[in-house]
């Protein structure tokens, strides 16, 4: 028996089209790889510079992004390529009747500060990207926004790493 590939029996919809995993372009797949694998390599960092969720023996190890924003919210200031993130402001699928799904920009109620914002748009990208879903909204099937979400956030991410010290850990450059 052969062993199952999710490669060659996945397929997403883009602009209403239902499309096989290999016949996504070769940009898109390589964006989101690019930035999985950023974000799992910053997710890193939080964790070997002590931004953890909790400090209890035997907790999970798991990244606190809120410690990090709280301890680096003032000194942060949003770049031009945070700020296009920002404008681009990601969608969030949300439950409206019971089972029916509609995309919404995420809330930044929660924010006052450009930090936050930020945050709250990387860790949204990264849940919509992870979970699947990406379809039934304009905005949401256009392959050049989505292009442009995945590039800005890793530019993002690259930045945060070098602007508080965290490069080497990012990098993997000792």
């Amino acid at each position: 028996m052969a062993p199952f590939s999710l490669a060659c029996d996945a397929s997403v919809i883009l602009l209403g089209v239902i499309v096989r995993y290999d016949e996504l372009s070769e940009e898109l797949k390589s964006a989101s790889f690019e930035f999985f694998y950023w974000f799992s390599r910053f997710e890193y960092v939080l964790k070997e510079n002590g931004f953890l969720k909790s400090e209890e023996q035997g907790a999970k190890a798991e990244p606190s992004w809120y410690k990090f924003r709280d301890k680096f919210k003032d000194q942060y200031h949003a770049s031009s390529e945070a700020k296009a993130l920002i404008d681009l402001h990601p969608k969030r699928q949300v439950v409206l009747d019971g089972r029916s799904l509609e995309w919404v920009p995420v809330g930044l109620d929660h924010c006052n500060n450009d930090l936050c914002i930020v945050i709250t748009m990387l860790c949204t990208i990264r849940n919509n990207l992870f979970h699947g879903g990406k379809h039934g909204d304009f905005e949401v099937d256009d392959k050049q926004r989505n292009l442009s979400l995945l590039r800005q956030a890793k530019s993002v991410l690259d930045q945060l790493a070098t602007q508080f010290g965290y490069g080497g850990d990012y990098t993997r450059s000792y």
